[in-house]
């Protein structure tokens, strides 16, 4: 009953993650629409770190509770996720554009904080210091996302606001908020307990389980988009939210306490970064993913959650 239990609170901390990201995002945007904030920054910073909202809250209830291998296992395995299941669905669905901005500047960016953060690891923790800059970091992305898109104004697919008061925006703000609290709560404790319970590691937990239920929001947009013949959006979205994710919510974690590191977690960054590099190697091939390169990428997370199994 236990384990069953604890399956139970796992789905429902999903399920306030993900909705609470939305409820979250739709009242930030709407507040920020009321103070006349254009929609450019608001599609750039809230809408986009919106989805980055259930690693965010799963990876910092993880390290203040002391679960600390959920904290980075979450985010590596997000990222894992995030091209070879989702990018491996959506290219066996349909062909997947890759823009050229995506190619020369988003996808070797991404690989290059994926290496910072090895770097910053390997001596066994993520500490302020490295936290502070990442986050750095994570503000002159943002300013070079801001200038490239009033450069490129037609490449901004711009966020639809609904109308609503400035206390209906606030009360859906709060909700978002409160819902993103608790189900990252509940997610970090479920997972804990599963883990205590099947006598499987944190790490295999938060690399596999957790970082899943945190990138559902990436899944069902990818594989939808893809489904409605609008798949060159994927790969924005998974590369920028890998981005986010190392960035944003690695180092807001560490800025508020020291992550721990495991040796352990070495090879899942060194799996994490040849994802992108495969990733990149495809993209300049054709300039768009194919149904065999999804099919190599699934494979290759079918290879990685076979050493995950073994270990």
């Amino acid at each position: 009953m236990d384990i069953l239990w604890n399956l139970l609170m796992l789905a429902l901390g999903f399920v306030l993650l993900v909705k609470g990201a939305d409820w979250f995002v739709d009242g930030a945007a709407g507040i920020a629409n009321k103070f006349k904030i254009p929609q450019l920054i608001i599609g750039l910073t809230i809408v986009a770190m919106g989805t980055s909202a259930p690693e965010a809250a799963v990876s910092i209830s993880a390290a203040l509770k002391g679960s600390a291998e959920i904290t980075i296992g979450n985010i590596v395995g997000s990222n894992i996720l995030n091209i070879l299941i989702i990018l491996g669905l959506t290219a066996v669905i349909t062909p997947v554009a890759v823009a050229k901005s995506t190619i020369r500047v988003d996808i070797p960016f991404m690989l290059a904080i994926s290496i910072l953060l090895l770097v910053q690891g390997l001596d066994g923790s993520v500490t302020l210091l490295d936290g502070i800059v990442l986050l750095v970091v994570f503000a002159g992305y943002l300013t070079y996302l801001v200038i490239n898109a009033r450069k490129n104004p037609e490449q901004l697919e711009e966020e639809q606001i609904k109308n609503q008061s400035i206390w209906m925006c606030l009360l859906w703000t709060a909700i978002g908020l409160v819902a993103i609290i608790l189900g990252s709560n509940f997610s970090v404790d479920a997972a804990s307990n599963i883990a205590r319970i099947l006598g499987l590691s944190e790490r295999f937990i938060g690399l596999t389980i957790v970082a899943l239920g945190t990138s559902l929001p990436e899944l069902v947009t990818s594989v939808m988009a893809a489904r409605k013949g609008n798949a060159d959006i994927a790969i924005g979205n998974i590369v920028g939210s890998n981005i986010f994710n190392i960035l944003f919510v690695v180092g807001l974690s560490s800025v508020i306490v020291s992550v721990p590191f495991a040796s352990a977690f070495i090879v899942d960054m060194i799996v994490a970064i040849g994802a992108g590099v495969l990733l990149w190697i495809f993209s300049l091939h054709k300039k768009k993913l194919i149904p065999i390169h999804g099919v190599v990428f699934l494979l290759a997370y079918a290879g990685y959650f076979a050493y995950l199994m073994m270990k």
